[in-house]
This record gives C-alpha cells, structure tokens and sequence, in this order.
C-alpha cells in the first residue's frame, strides 16, 4: 500500500491547483472574485480559429515572374521558323515579315504574362486574386489581367493574320509549341507568408488589471465571464509553478492519496476479508489503481490534447470480472477522485468517468459470451455520449454550437477499453485469480481432463454431470457463484481417474475388487481419490479455488460402508478411526458446501430400488441432517434458511431424474 501511494504521488504533477470549479450558464456561488494582478484575456479556440482563417484568406498566393524565358523561348522559336519553313516548300518572299510579325506577337504575349493556375487557389472561382514577386517589388494582379497558355493560344490564332492559310497553320503551329507559363506558382513563399501570418497572431483579447472585479456572488457565468474565469485559471497555475512550494505540494498528495488508498484498504478488511487477506489479490488491486494513475501522469506529461483519451472504465472492467460489482464500483469511484484533483474541469471529468464506469458494470454483470465486451464498449460509448451532449447543451444552450470534434477521445477510449480482454487474461495467469471466463472454459466438457474421465471413469462422469447440475440449481436459488459451484462439481472426482474399477459406479460386474482387500486399505483407497485429484488438478495447472472443492467434497467424515464393516466383523480388535476419515477441511463456503450436499445425496440416491417421492423426500432429509449433526457445514455462510430452499430443489429434481410424476396413461 505505501509503495503504491509512494509511486503514484512520485510522478504527479508538483504544483498548487486552482480552487475554483466553474461552468458557463451557472451561478457563482463564491464570494466575490477580484483579480489579484492583471492578465491578459485569451481568445476561445473558435475566436483564435476564425482569426487564423481571416489571416489565411489575406495571404494572397504568391508568383514569380520568370524574365529569362522570353529570351530562350525567342532563340528557338526563330530557329525552328526556318527550318519548318523550309521544310513546308513555301517561297522565301514574304518569309521575314511573317517571321517578324508573328515573333513579335508572341513577345508581347509573353510580356503581358502567362500564368499556371493553382486549383486549390481558385476555390471554386475560375479567376483569383495573386501577388506576382518580380525584383522584390510585388503588385496585386487578378489571374483574369494575364494570359494562360490556352488564352494566349486563342489570342495568337484571332489576332495572327496571313495571305495563306498554309503559312497561318504553320506559324499557329509554332507558337503552339512555344507557348509556356512564365508567371509560376511560389508555393514555398506562399506558405512562409501564410505560417508568418497565423503565428503573428494574437492569443488575447483585452486585459483585466489588477484589483478589478472578475465576477461577484450569485452572477450568472456567460461567455465572457467564463472566459475571463479560464484565463485567470490558466495564468494563476502558470504562475504557481514556479511561485509555489513543491515539497508542500507532494505532502498534500501524499495525504490525499494515501487517505483514499487507506479507505479502499478498510473496504477490503471490512467487507472483503478473502481479499485482503491475500497478497496477491491485493497486489492485483494495487496494480491496476497505480497503472490508471501513473497513465494520467503520463497523459498530462506529454499534454495531451484530451486527457478523455484514457480508458478509464476499463479499471471498473477488470475488476468486475475478476472480483464483484461493488469492489468495482468503489476502486473506480476512488481512482476518478484522485484522478479529479489533476485534470480540468474536474465535475465535468468525474461525471463523465462515474456514469460511464457504471454503466460498463451493469453491462458485465454475467460476462458468459466474449461478445458482451463489444455490447458493453457500446453501452459505454453511449453513456459518453449522452453525457457529452447534455453537458454540451447545459453549456452552449445551442445544438449548433456544440463541437462534434471534441467527442473523438471518447471514441477512442472505448476502443481501448477493449484491451481488458487480454489484460483480464493476463492477470489470470499472473495471480492465481479465475475469472468467469475461466470457469466456463473449464466446465466444456471437451476440456481434456474431462474427457480423460469421461473415457476412464464414465460413470464417475455421469455422476459429476448430475452432481454439477444438482448444486448448480441450489446455488443459483439460495445464490452464490453458479459457474464457481459447476466447474468445482465437473473435477471433484476427478481423482478417481485413477483405480476406477474401485468406485461402485464404475463398476460393471457383481464382484467387486474391495472383496480381497481388508477394510482398513479399501478406505484408504477411497480416501486416496482426494490426494490424487488434487495433484492431478494442479498438475494441470487448474485454479486453486475449483481445487478447493475437491479437498473439501467429503469433509472430514468417515468411509462409513469400510469402517461399519470393520466393526462388525472385528469387534475384538483396536480400530483406528482416523484411517476410515477423509483428512478434511470441511467447506468454507457456500459453493462448497451445497457441492458436498449434491455429491452425497445424488450418490445416495443411485442406491434407492424404487424411487418414489416418499423415499427421495426421506433421502434428502436424511443425508442433509446428517452433514449437519457432523457438524460439516459449520465454516458454511448457509443459513437454515438456505437448507431448506436446497432441500426442496434437490427432492424436485431428483423426482424429475427418477421420472416420480403422475402416470398419464392412467388418467386418458
């Protein structure tokens, strides 16, 4: 426990908090709240991203003019003019006045400028303002004031005239070829101009001096209020960063955190004694508690955008599938609390957490089927989510002006939360703790130990099976761990895997093998089906608690058939009861002590020739009074109560095993 908290309060972060929570729309219900320096009012992310699209929309995309591409464009133009002229057999008259003309033509298309049009700067519009860059001197053009390549094209051809349409075709030909963009898109200055621009911006928005009246008693926060409240609250922890005492910090959380592990350890010692009696389980608790924390550490450390990004329910998770609902709800209630200390808005961070970490409980409450995890992620998103837009609508009043964004870290801590599947998997293996998921691995009766009984031992087998299925029905009523009560009945024999022709019910013929044997080593034979499923179960690594039903399915009573028999054929010698006494414990809980009642009147009941209601109802009393005068079901949490709701569900069952119910033929 102290190195837990010793952990926990190592890596929080080591300043003093803001005393005040607030919401917009609420009343001020402190005293009235005057500044005790002055600050600068900081803009809402809103305010500061319609600032930022403002100053954006005023950077105008830059262009640069490029003068040397008339002189390399003109070189090859009037070379090329030759050579095609030539080529196309027209006669040398007139050549130098059309080759004059359409050059200087093309020149003063240049010289008016032929632009690449950027599509992401026409934003819908086919013509946009742009700042065309030439010697460092910069003048605002429209794209509509220059030429493209295609409108220069249709200038040269409308405006080009020629006695041939021969010499037409071959000049348009030319000046197709030669027609380029000389005004070019400056992308990298475009952007500096634009990341100049956002960053020139300002944060703030007017000041509050000190001494000025922030807001008073009973005034309702609106907007500006509120904004006013966040900037003093982020100023005043900035300022106390440096200003404030540390080791007095780490004391207060030492004491805080220190105080609610304490709480969670009187839980425990209080209502749940198995657990704090045991390291391991404790250990486990301790674990997760200090992971979750030492997570929002890191979270704030590394200033997450949201700290909502935390799967926080999936502490409530684990532990409600390894342990039960209320530890679950208290250790998530607790962790919330620490965690609300060193997150914003702390109200608003604890009812999200609180709400949703119920839910997820509730959605768990019999996990059978791994697809109730995806349905309990659903559930939890929806709990989010409800909570997100009421909190929304009780801030903002208006639908239109909630930020949809900010539910995303929702989104994606439910995802998380997912990964209590493996986590609960490996907690399992790590601690010793069986999980309901466990248990119904382990009661598939295709497990291979089952089927090693089912094969060796059948009708051990069978007996398990109505065993399991007679406990399982009393527990489930007088309540109890059902899954726990069924796993424990399926192995309890499962130590007759060895010897098994030993045990009446696997025997198929009328002579017996205890027939050559003295009393005294049969017993001890029948006794040994103890010892042996107990090292056959760990041997196959099977939780202790399910072992726990086979050390305790007999108690410490006698082998009563061996012992009465010992008795009765020698009286004259000295008879050591312990040898005829299974070595114990008795049950210790209600599980394993509806397990022993099963286990022997379900073995009784194989012995009645003519089952009737009258004998089973004898049977059942019978053998139920019996454990009680041998007082095996003292350390049991079963109440006289409870003996008799099991004693009428093993008689109805019994009856319905025995087919004891009214004969129709006789009533047609």
């Amino acid at each position: 426990m102290l190195l837990s908290v010793f952990i926990i309060t190592a890596f929080l972060p080591k300043q003093p908090r803001f005393r005040y929570e607030f919401e917009k729309s609420e009343t001020w219900k402190n005293k009235d709240l005057v500044s005790p320096f002055s600050f600068a009012i900081l803009k809402t992310t809103t305010q500061i991203e319609q600032d930022r699209k403002e100053a954006l929309a005023n950077i105008l995309p830059v262009y640069t003019l490029n003068t040397a591409l008339i002189q390399g464009v003109e070189e090859a133009y009037l070379s090329e003019f030759d050579v095609k002229w030539r080529a196309s057999g027209l006669p040398d008259n007139g050549k130098d006045a059309y080759k004059s003309s359409s050059m200087k033509l093309l020149k003063s298309i240049y010289t008016k400028g032929i632009i690449a049009l950027a599509v992401k700067q026409q934003k819908g519009n086919k013509n946009y303002d742009f700042s065309l860059l030439q010697n460092n001197v910069s003048k605002i053009l429209n794209s509509a004031d220059v030429f493209t390549v295609q409108t220069g094209l249709d200038f040269y051809k409308n405006t080009f005239t020629a006695v041939s349409l021969k010499v037409k075709d071959l000049v348009l030909t030319l000046a197709e070829d030669h027609l380029q963009a000389n005004i070019i898109y400056d992308e990298n200055m475009t952007l500096m101009l634009q990341e100049n621009a956002v960053n020139s911006l300002s944060t703030t928005r007017g000041m509050v001096q000190k001494g000025e009246l922030i807001i008073a008693k009973n005034n309702v926060i609106d907007d500006e209020i509120y904004q006013k409240l966040q900037s003093f609250k982020e100023i005043y922890e900035a300022q106390t960063k440096t200003i404030g005492d540390s080791k007095l910090v780490y004391f207060g959380q030492i004491l805080l955190v220190g105080f609610i592990v304490s709480l969670l350890m009187v839980f425990l010692k209080l209502f749940r004694k198995d657990i704090f009696a045991d390291n391991r389980q404790l250990t486990l608790i301790l674990l997760v508690t200090t992971t979750m924390l030492l997570s929002l550490t890191w979270a704030i450390k590394l200033n997450l955008p949201s700290l909502y990004y935390i799967p926080f329910c999936i502490v409530p998770i684990i532990i409600r599938i390894l342990f039960d609902t209320r530890l679950a709800l208290y250790l998530h209630l607790l962790v919330i609390l620490i965690a609300g200390f060193f997150v914003p808005n702390s109200f608003e961070f604890v009812f999200y957490q609180t709400t949703a970490g119920m839910v997820a409980i509730y959605s768990i409450r019999n996990l059978i089927k791994r697809e109730q995890l995806l349905l309990s992620a659903l559930f939890i998103l929806s709990a989010y989510f409800i909570s997100f837009v009421g909190i929304a609508l009780l801030r903002e009043g208006s639908i239109a002006n909630i930020e949809w964004g900010n539910f995303v870290p929702f989104v994606v801590s439910v995802l998380l939360s997912l990964l209590a599947y493996p986590l609960i998997y490996a907690f399992e293996r790590m601690f010793g703790i069986t999980s309901d998921i466990a248990l119904i691995e382990l009661t598939n009766t295709n497990n291979k130990l089952l089927r090693e009984l089912a094969f060796k031992a059948p009708g051990t087998f069978q007996h398990s099976l109505q065993v399991a299925n007679l406990a399982e029905a009393a527990i489930f009523k007088i309540g109890g761990n059902s899954l726990l009560v069924r796993a424990g009945a399926l192995y309890h024999d499962i130590g007759k895997i060895e010897n098994p022709q030993y045990f009446i019910e696997n025997q198929n013929t009328a002579v017996s093998p205890h027939d050559k044997l003295p009393y005294e080593q049969s017993a001890q034979i029948i006794i040994k089906h103890v010892h042996k499923g107990i090292e056959i179960t760990r041997r196959n690594q099977l939780p202790e608690s399910v072992i726990d039903f086979i050390r305790t399915h007999h108690g410490n009573t006698r082998v009563d058939y061996f012992y009465q028999s010992f008795l009765k054929n020698s009286p004259q010698k000295f008879v050591d009861e312990n040898i005829f006494r299974y070595p114990g414990p008795i049950p210790f809980s209600k599980e394993t002590g509806v397990l022993m009642l099963a286990d022997s009147i379900e073995a009784a009941s194989r012995s009645l020739k003519n089952p009737d209601a009258q004998s089973i109802n004898a049977l059942v009393e019978r053998i139920i009074d019996y454990k009680l005068e041998q007082d095996q079901l003292d350390n049991c949490d079963i109440t006289l109560k409870d003996i008799e709701t099991i004693k009428l569900i093993f008689k109805t069952m019994l009856m319905s095993i025995y087919h004891v119910r009214i004969d129709y033929q006789q009533t047609l």
